[in-house]
């Protein structure tokens, strides 16, 4: 694999990994930016460009709250620098290995978390150079998060022949998901190979897609951590709730236009997205509108809306929602698929207890594991982390090259089923527990 590679929208260069096993690609453009009289609408397709376009930088996030100062995951997660903050955000990056063999790669896709207010595809615990080294290429995206992604308005449902507003987040994820298809072959990737996956935020997302129309025939698996399943852990609001926050955020802003909001500067936005919330932080969510999203998700999974494809979910020990909330979703979710007649899920807990704090196996806890990227945090690590990512690294890749995370060297993972209504846990040892 060379480090320029031609997309169908022009050539872009990478990097190489510092051992040199690992060509990077990053902040590569796959739409417009939703910039101007884009404000608020689908993504578009990017005009192609002429010559190479350096892809050495990660692209910018999406405007949003400075998170450095959050109590405990400022400290966790954002503890360094982190891109620019800019609406010009629609950007991906891949990490392919150097040594290609003669066959397609799989894919995957990762959509991440921040409550959909913010949060981007580069922080720090995520990266592809462990799944690179085990044949599968990774692609992390940015997508419109707060008021930038989730903007609902009656006005705006005239600019659309759907008649329908707001939810550009998803349909960025989309977006970005059906760029991968189109281009992925030049990097190595087999385009009928994807499992999209993500985490919290990043989870609802990958239910709202698994659940979405638009979205059929673009993947053949995928991954939900920890905000996921049956029930979900967030009721998919009606759009009247969208239009409900978008008229605040208006009345704030003095806007009584969508014209004249999309005038005004991104950081006045971005301010008011966060003054409108209250004491609810998921506000700025996808909603049913009836073209990319029929109905609450929760309803489509039981009456079989949802795509029919390979299935892997789970949450932690400490995890939000509250009790075992998430866990109970999860097993909800996998028994739906049995009765669906569907193909089994595999079902994991998350249980060990991070080294140095009481924090215990957090929410997120499970990504320092998931990418190989422990080292990277201030954490005492002990030896069996470094096993532990090993092996949970490995299920997940197995799960995306073929829907089954088991594989040499690895404890036996039972799918979810009649004999095995267990989950995987991964703690200080390894094994399907109740």
């Amino acid at each position: 694999m060379q480090t320029v590679v031609t997309t169908k929208q022009g050539a872009v260069e990478g990097l190489r990994s510092e051992d040199g096993k690992t060509i990077i690609f990053r902040g590569i453009p796959y739409a417009e930016p939703p910039i101007g009289e884009l404000r608020f609408r689908r993504p578009q397709e990017k005009n192609p460009w002429k010559g190479v376009l350096p892809c050495r930088e990660f692209g910018s996030r999406c405007p949003q709250a400075d998170l450095a100062g959050m109590d405990f995951y400022g400290k966790e997660f954002y503890d360094t620098m982190v891109p620019k903050a800019s609406e010009d955000c629609l950007t991906l990056n891949i990490w392919t290995p150097v040594d290609q063999p003669k066959e397609k790669l799989p894919v995957l896709f990762w959509i991440h978390g921040g409550a959909f207010l913010h949060g981007c595809g580069c922080e720090k615990e995520f990266d592809g150079e462990g799944f690179a080294k085990k044949g599968v290429i990774l692609v992390s995206i940015n997508y419109r998060v707060n008021v930038f992604g989730f903007f609902a308005h009656p006005e705006l449902e005239k600019e659309n022949p759907e008649g329908v507003s707001g939810n550009y987040g998803i349909l960025d994820q989309i977006f970005a998901l059906k760029w991968v298809r189109e281009n992925i072959a030049a990097f190595g990737g087999d385009p009928e190979q994807i499992t999209i996956a993500g985490q919290s935020a990043g989870c609802m997302s990958v239910q709202t897609i698994v659940s979405s129309p638009l979205a059929q025939g673009l993947m053949k698996g995928a991954i939900l951590q920890s905000g996921g399943g049956l029930p979900p852990l967030h009721k998919t609001p009606e759009k009247e709730a969208l239009w409900e926050i978008s008229q605040k955020l208006m009345d704030h802003l003095g806007a009584a236009t969508i014209s004249a909001l999309r005038a005004l500067p991104a950081e006045a936005l971005r301010e008011a997205a966060y003054a409108v919330l209250g004491d609810q932080d998921l506000r700025w969510t996808p909603h049913r509108d009836g073209w990319l999203l029929p109905g609450d998700t929760g309803c489509l999974a039981l009456s079989g809306q949802i795509h029919d494809i390979a299935y892997l979910i789970g949450s932690n020990g400490n995890d939000i929602g509250g009790d075992d909330a998430l866990q109970r979703a999860g097993a909800g979710w996998c028994e739906n698929l049995l009765n669906l007649g569907r193909t089994p899920g595999y079902l994991y807990f998350f249980n060990r207890k991070l080294p140095g704090d009481s924090a215990g196996a957090f929410h997120s806890a499970e990504l320092w594991y998931e990418f190989e990227t422990y080292p990277r945090c201030w954490r005492p690590w002990e030896p069996w982390d470094k096993e532990l990512s090993r092996i949970f690294s490995s299920y997940w890749a197995n799960f995306v090259k073929t829907g089954d995370p088991n594989g040499p060297g690895l404890p036996r993972w039972e799918p979810y089923g009649p004999n095995s209504r267990v989950p995987l846990v991964l703690a200080d040892t390894i094994g399907m527990k109740a």
